[in-house]
């Protein structure tokens, strides 16, 4: 991620629990995160996930997941932790709608977006699920919490009167 950071690519943080780490693991990978986004600032979010066992060897073996209690703290630390990395992402497709809902109110301030291919968690045996984005905007509203829709570098996209999306870009007038 340095490379990428100092050749100007912006990238996201990931962090994957549930796969038989312990609390030492999980703070020195935050600890990292927090280093590398000092140095380089190239993160723009955030986005801790739980490892699905469906089909794989740990899952198998009887292998026991992260809970949703252990991911809403991860969460809640995250948020309180990362304070140099500006978002926080909820993973709606690994925990589900509701957890992830729940999730808004322990420090996340993304809910994602609606997916059209995902083939990681997927190859592990969850479900393809999709989720419209009407679905999204209800949910985060019934959080308390008002949608705005985003690029990839958290730059807000405004809705036409139509309804269709338009890039806003404050440097366009100049």
């Amino acid at each position: 991620m340095r490379i990428a950071h100092e050749e100007g690519l912006r990238t996201t943080a990931t962090m994957v629990i549930g796969f038989g780490e312990s609390l030492w693991h999980r703070a020195r990978h935050l600890e990292r995160i927090r280093a590398l986004q000092d140095e380089t600032g190239g993160f723009t979010a955030f986005i801790p996930w739980t490892y699905q066992p469906e089909n794989t060897e740990l899952g198998r073996g009887g292998w026991l997941e992260a809970t949703a209690v252990e991911y809403l703290k991860l969460l809640a630390v995250s948020r309180l932790y990362l304070d140099n990395v500006e978002h926080l992402q909820v993973s709606w497709l690994t925990q589900g709608l509701k957890v992830a809902q729940v999730g808004l109110r322990f420090g996340a301030d993304d809910f994602g977006s609606t997916i059209i291919e995902e083939n990681v968690v997927t190859a592990a045996g969850v479900p393809r699920v999709s989720v419209s984005e009407a679905e999204i905007r209800r949910l985060i509203t019934d959080a308390g919490f008002r949608p705005q829709q985003r690029d990839t570098l958290y730059r807000p996209v405004a809705r036409s009167p139509e309804g269709s999306a338009e890039e806003h870009r404050a440097d366009s007038a100049h």
